[in-house]
């Protein structure tokens, strides 16, 4: 078995490993989840909690780790006699993120369920967590699906299985906690929600601060067993802080006065529910055992909602988290007072401490190095005032970036026909969750029991395989599975017009207040999406396709605009991108979303170069919408014409809003010639 990296070896990130400590000390508190760069040893961090943990009594043989004391009646292995049992450490069950429903709750033979009456369950890695941690790195890339049973098991202490009927419930009481980078897409506000606490890591861009975390990586690299013997006292010292709170925390009171605070606090940020003050009066209860303290104080209150709040306060996907700590200060100070404030506090390091020796530098890297943060992408150079066709200017150069316009619910844009990409929320796609359209005989385990089928196909046999009794005698050749219809998620590429034509203050305000609220739309429908914008003389991809909706509108943000509207070179640029993601993912269908308004200058012939290039789509089968953002009482058709070329469908401003009458029913063609209702 490998040598974990030490947890007091890890330089810097207090915040991360506070959350962590706290939930060690009691689990009640909710999990945690992670958010930060890569390179940050998220996973180091989470992985060397493990040797921290208390060992574990568990009933000899019991696969749902089971405590002796206290064994859960309805367990699966059950029932247990009370007595001694045997101790092993606390388990860090890791998720993947190409998981399985079945390998996450567990399964059900459903042939021996069918034929025996025969409750044969194998036990996925809810029951393998339970009394331990459950850690998912990488949550925010899970299918949502996996992550709902994930937080109702983190909820309610316990994981439900259901087929057909038949059904096992078994204990899955575990510490969870969740690693993401925010660059590759955000949780649902709900599922946010459902983690206790949150942090926030970076790595530090002091050198001698990154200079010590390479030293401390490569020594643990050269020798691993060297580099933790090193640490023991400092990991047995923690590892005893932590019982300490354990056993003090049935003893902390928490006052009318912190409690006052914490309601006020949660009214003062407008988080939503009850949820918020349950957590913080558990987080700042468990801070005042990790001090030492058997009562609650203002800064247990102040740093409890620091780790509390900052995640449940996103009203939308653009929103970043975050708490404005004069607020809370002020808050606090409001209503604070009472008499909860002991005149002697038992750690004077507070209860941010840690119980670890002085750090000199930031958390160590997972492998490796610190990572630098990718850097913002830079605005374009400023664009030449250039003439268009008859000696005319075709724009004025790079103008500054103008805000968008307040976004607004669309109209749904769909793929046509039937796809197998990710589950998501837009186009019809044959998935493992939705409506049952059908069966077939199974393709390895049977995941999805079709039962009227499987009846249907036993039922012919009954007589020549014997049966007697009032059973229908099953066999594995009649199983069937259920096949079902739900949706899917689409890769949507923005390709954006920022060209002199589209440069007027009010109609690029507006343009950006469409896309940006596409973007919302291929958030809420669990969407990648790409941004590419054209000017000048070339496109940019300034967003390559990302789960992350919140840097796409970032991009968006800090467009700038001006110059000649080089329409062939943004679709040709638009194909590249499809053309590389068909091989990376070739079961995610795209959709791709021109915003213009059809007019090209610039090079020779540049509306025979735009049609050519909108061909390619057309050839590649690529649904397509124009976003037609040609204005005033006099207009040419020319997004129209472009989208005839590329075999799609043409939405104006007006028409792109859900709640707009004209245009209420459009279709969005592939080349094909398919449908699919844009309303």
């Amino acid at each position: 078995m490998s040598t974990p990296y030490p947890f007091t070896a890890v330089v810097g990130q207090d915040d991360l490993r506070l959350a962590l400590l706290l939930n060690a000390v009691s689990p009640a508190v909710g999990g945690v989840l992670v958010r930060g760069e890569k390179g940050t040893a998220k996973s180091t961090a989470v992985r060397a909690l493990s040797a921290l943990l208390p060992e574990v009594e568990v009933v000899v043989g019991c696969r749902f780790s089971c405590a002796p004391g206290a064994p859960d009646p309805v367990c699966p292995d059950g029932p247990h006699e009370t007595g001694p049992g045997s101790s092993r450490p606390a388990r860090v069950v890791e998720l993947p993120v190409g998981a399985s429903e079945d390998r996450l709750v567990g399964a059900l033979d459903i042939e021996r369920a069918l034929a025996e009456g025969v409750k044969a369950f194998e036990p996925g890695l809810l029951a393998d967590a339970n009394r331990g941690v459950l850690y998912v790195d990488e949550v925010n890339l899970l299918h949502d699906h996996l992550v709902d049973l994930l937080l109702d098991a983190a909820a309610m202490g316990s994981s439900y299985v259901e087929r057909e009927g038949v059904s096992v419930r078994h204990a899955a009481r575990f510490l969870l906690v969740g690693t993401m980078n925010p660059e590759e897409g955000e949780l649902r506000p709900q599922l946010l929600d459902r983690f206790g606490l949150t942090v926030e890591v970076a790595a530090s861009r002091e050198p001698d601060l990154r200079v010590e975390v390479v030293r401390r990586r490569l020594a643990y690299d050269d020798d691993p067993a060297a580099f933790a013997a090193r640490w023991a006292d400092e990991e047995d010292a923690l590892r005893a802080r932590i019982v300490a709170a354990r056993a003090l925390l049935p003893e902390v009171r928490l006052g009318d006065a912190a409690l006052r605070q914490i309601a006020a606090t949660c009214a003062a940020f407008e988080v939503d529910g009850m949820r918020a003050d349950i957590v913080m009066a558990r987080t700042a209860t468990t801070l005042a055992a990790w001090a030492g303290r058997t009562v609650v104080l203002a800064e247990d209150v102040r740093q409890a909602a620091l780790l509390a709040l900052p995640h449940r306060r996103r009203r939308n996907p653009f929103d970043a988290p975050g708490l404005d700590e004069e607020k809370l200060d002020d808050t606090l100070e409001e209503f604070g007072g009472g008499d909860d404030t002991p005149e002697d506090d038992p750690d004077p390091d507070g209860p941010g401490g840690g119980g670890q020796p002085p750090q000199n530098g930031p958390e160590g890297p997972q492998d490796g190095p610190v990572d630098t943060a990718e850097a913002p992408a830079r605005p374009e150079e400023p664009a030449q005032p250039e003439e268009g066709q008859g000696g005319r200017p075709a724009g004025s150069g790079e103008q500054s970036a103008v805000r968008a316009a307040e976004p607004f619910r669309t109209k749904m844009l769909s793929v046509p026909g039937l796809g197998e990409g990710a589950a998501g929320r837009r186009s019809r796609a044959r998935t493992d969750h939705g409506r049952t359209t059908g069966s077939r005989r199974p393709q390895g385990a049977l995941t999805k029991l079709h039962l009227a089928a499987t009846v249907q196909a036993a039922a012919p046999h009954q007589r020549a395989r014997g049966r007697s009794g009032r059973g229908l005698v099953v066999r594995r050749d009649d199983l069937r599975q259920a096949t079902r219809e739900g949706r899917e998620g689409n890769l949507v590429l923005f390709v954006v017009d920022a060209s002199g034509s589209m440069a007027a203050r009010q109609r690029m305000s507006a343009v950006k207040g469409a896309v940006l609220s596409l973007l919302l739309d291929a958030y809420q429908r669990r969407d990648k999406v790409g941004l590419i914008t054209f000017r000048g003389k070339d496109a940019t991809v300034a967003l390559p396709p990302t789960s992350s909706v919140d840097a796409a509108a970032v991009r968006l943000e800090t467009l700038p605009t001006g110059g000649r509207t080089p329409l062939s070179a943004g679709l040709l640029k638009a194909h590249d991108v499809l053309r590389v993601e068909r091989m990376r993912d070739p079961a995610r269908r795209p959709l791709l979303v021109v915003v213009t308004d059809g007019r090209a200058t610039g090079g020779p012939d540049p509306v025979a170069l735009g049609t050519r290039a909108a061909r390619l789509h057309a050839a590649d089968g690529t649904a397509s919408v124009v976003v037609d953002c040609e204005s005033g009482p006099v207009r040419l058709g020319l997004a129209g014409a472009l989208a005839g070329e590329l075999g799609g469908t043409a939405v104006t401003l007006a028409e792109l809003r859900a709640d707009s009458i004209a245009g209420l029913v459009r279709d969005v063609q592939g080349a094909s010639g398919a449908h699919r209702r844009v309303a």
